[in-house]
């Protein structure tokens, strides 16, 4: 993500302060917000798309995730999930079905990383060879089961887990 982007700040009901700040550095006291949108990405078989984190990631390099990041000002988190899912991992959700799973809000005023997250599911027929990874984001990427996610996720190498467990009922 290009360090030039700024973001709308939120209040503890999700409603706009009239705020918007440089995303670089950002350090947000209590009751201020930013938006996140995580996307599950499932195939007509009923297989998520997960992919790995690049090597040089300063937080989490290497471990397994659903593609997802931070909202832009402006934009809602529909309109960032579609985004995200197409810079990536390459794939057009704009007009595949979707849903909005489960939303959540982290608050750590320890590092100033308040946020507010939206969790979709967007169903597409796709293979794994549709997918073309955003090389800076991912250095792999599977098509797998809820087991197989489940699996990463006791190995402590899969990035929000246990919010992606909760969204998905499991």
């Amino acid at each position: 993500m290009p360090y030039d982007e700024s973001v709308d700040i939120y209040d503890d009901n999700r409603v706009f302060t009239g705020k918007t700040l440089p995303r670089e550095g950002l350090c947000l006291p209590e009751g201020e917000f930013m938006l996140y949108a995580l996307c599950v990405v499932k195939n007509k078989e009923g297989k998520y798309l997960i992919t790995q984190r690049a090597a040089n990631k300063s937080w989490g390099a290497g471990w397994w995730e659903i593609s997802g990041g931070g909202v832009l000002a402006g934009e809602d988190t529909v309109t960032t999930a579609i985004r995200e899912i197409g810079e990536e991992v390459g794939l057009d959700v704009a007009g595949a079905p979707f849903e909005l799973l489960y939303s959540y809000k982290n608050v750590d005023l320890k590092y100033g990383s308040n946020y507010i997250a939206d969790i979709f599911c967007f169903t597409l027929d796709f293979q794994l060879e549709d997918v073309v990874l955003q090389e800076e984001e991912a250095q792999a990427c599977r098509l797998v089961t809820w087991e197989d996610i489940q699996e990463l996720g006791k190995q402590g190498i899969f990035l929000h887990y246990e919010r992606l467990r909760q969204a998905l009922g499991k």
